[in-house]
């Protein structure tokens, strides 16, 4: 009897043990999944959130099913994604390239709205993408490069423009010195080329002097020795150097408006825009019209030059490109007026030197108005202020 339940009980031991060497098994196994997590197909490897959201660039991740995952704010803004999709050909093939062979690729692409017709209009990114972990992800980074872009572009047309607009010049001496070599037994034909010769020599110097100008205004260093100015003075100068075209067409130069205006500045470079534009102002009007300088502040702050003229206008399609470099709206009456296509250049990148800037109105038919804006050196003290000061003995 005793045997029997000995043996019950040892029974009932093992079978206690194995129930609870397989709840220890699983135990365990459950302990060492919750220990070494597995990165899921669908979600991002820890830390990984984080390190891209201080990326300069623009960064999209992309799971195994081509699902963004995540995208950066300028990803979204530059049109590279669209809700959790990659909407870029290029972009799009090249994450599945790499999630395939498991190779780093770069590139650069253009991505061009679809409300935009022109790939002129679009963006370009440098594109590098690379695998992200060993569950599909792929990283695909994006620096813009429009800027960059258009800068090179703008340096290629500005290198281009200056060599033809120097080949013009330069070529009619070279031509005009043989012609007169060739007329030398006839004095009024040297004399007739020699004018000419002098012509084209102004013209090539004052190209010469506005490449000068405007390489000292364009960059981005600020204006060295600046100064009170006063803008009568600005204002009387510029129309003096004006006179003489002004008189050969028999217009008239007026100047107005309030008197005792200053800012601070650079003379030369104040008067030569001003110059520049009276100069415009004149060259495109008809004869025996006038041409109005005037000052007058604008509010607390700012002071306003205006040049108007009865002039032929400026089409309104134009408008929004006369300050560019070499820009002509007429090139043929421009070259015949002497002009170099960057005088209204000038104007802009002197009057943002000094803190202002530079408007038009312009009419066809009708004539223009060339606004000015520069900041006020000498504000109103206001009126409190005045009466204290009144109260003072």
């Amino acid at each position: 009897m005793e045997v029997e339940i000995v043996a019950s009980l040892v029974g009932l031991a093992g079978l206690a043990i194995g129930l609870a060497t397989g709840l220890a098994v699983r135990v365990s196994e459950r302990a060492q999944r919750t220990a070494a997590p597995v990165t899921p197909v669908s979600g991002m490897p820890p830390g990984i959130a984080s390190v891209l959201s201080v990326l300069r660039s623009s960064a999209v991740v992309v799971d195994g099913e081509d699902r963004v995952l995540r995208a950066s704010s300028a990803a979204r803004a530059f049109g590279l994604v669209s809700g959790d999709r990659l909407v870029v050909d290029e972009l799009l093939a090249m994450a599945r390239m790499v999630r395939r062979d498991g190779e780093i690729r770069e590139t650069e692409i253009q991505v061009v709205p679809s409300r935009i017709r022109g790939r002129a209009e679009g963006r370009w990114f440098a594109v590098r993408v690379a695998p992200l972990g060993s569950h599909g992800l792929v990283l695909a980074l994006a620096e813009d490069l429009t800027d960059m872009r258009r800068t090179e572009a703008i340096r290629r047309d500005f290198v281009a423009n200056v060599s033809h607009e120097l080949k013009t010049p330069v070529g009619a001496l070279s031509l005009l010195a043989e012609t007169v070599e060739g007329a030398a037994d006839d004095p009024e034909a040297v004399r007739r080329f020699a004018a000419r010769m002098q012509i084209e020599s102004v013209r090539l110097n004052n190209l010469v002097q506005d490449l000068m100008t405007l390489s000292r205004v364009q960059g981005d260093e600020p204006l060295p020795d600046l100064e009170p100015v006063r803008l009568d003075d600005v204002t009387a100068e510029a129309v003096d150097r004006c006179q003489i075209k002004a008189s050969s067409k028999e217009i008239e130069l007026a100047t107005g408006g309030t008197e005792g205006l200053r800012v601070r500045g650079d003379t030369e470079l104040l008067t030569t825009a001003l110059r520049n534009l009276v100069d415009n102002a004149v060259a495109y009007s008809p004869e025996r019209t006038r041409v109005v300088v005037s000052t007058r502040r604008r509010d607390d702050r700012f002071v306003e030059i205006n040049v108007t003229d009865q002039g032929i206008g400026i089409p309104e399609a134009e408008v929004e490109r006369i300050f560019e470099r070499f820009y002509r709206v007429d090139p043929a009456r421009s070259r015949q007026t002497g002009g170099t296509g960057l005088g209204l250049a000038i104007v802009k990148h002197v009057t943002s030197k000094h803190g202002g800037d530079v408007t038009v109105w312009s009419k066809e038919g009708s004539g223009s108005t060339f606004t000015i804006r520069l900041p006020l050196l000498d504000p109103p003290v206001p009126a409190a202020l005045n009466t204290a000061r009144e109260a003072t003995p």
